[in-house]
């Protein structure tokens, strides 16, 4: 069973944004994957890069959309962004200084959580102030 599973709900209604949720999603699912069944620590070190990089690069599209929009509560949700960024570089840099335990749980659960949260509530009401859907 995935981590995550997508569902219509979690969409803003803005494509580029709506496709990059649904890429993030199944990179996470992937990434917990590999977890589970126990891969060589390079394998969870390149995912740990992949899923960094891709969520900033995401954050970036999703705030020029509300930038774009005069979106009246950008400050909020680009704190809310940078958060998880800070998060997820914590989990490398444990990663990389040789913490390994239970740091695949924390990093799935944390995901899974603070996405699904995210889209409940922040990108859910972006979706309906911007009037998208």
């Amino acid at each position: 069973m995935a981590l995550i599973e997508w569902r219509e709900e979690f969409r803003i209604g803005i494509d580029a944004v709506d496709h990059e949720h649904q890429q993030l999603i199944e990179l996470i699912n992937r990434a917990h994957k590999s977890i589970e069944v126990d891969a060589p620590r390079d394998v969870v070190e390149l995912f740990l890069g992949e899923i960094f990089s891709k969520i900033a690069a995401h954050f970036a599209l999703e705030e020029s959309v509300m930038r774009r929009s005069n979106y009246d509560q950008y400050l909020e949700h680009k704190q809310d962004h940078e958060a998880l960024l800070d998060d997820i570089l914590d989990i490398i840099t444990e990663f990389d200084g040789g913490g390994f335990d239970h740091m695949s749980e924390k990093l799935s659960h944390r995901l899974r959580d603070w996405f699904v949260g995210h889209f409940k509530s922040k990108d859910a009401r972006l979706h309906n102030l911007l009037g998208v859907f």
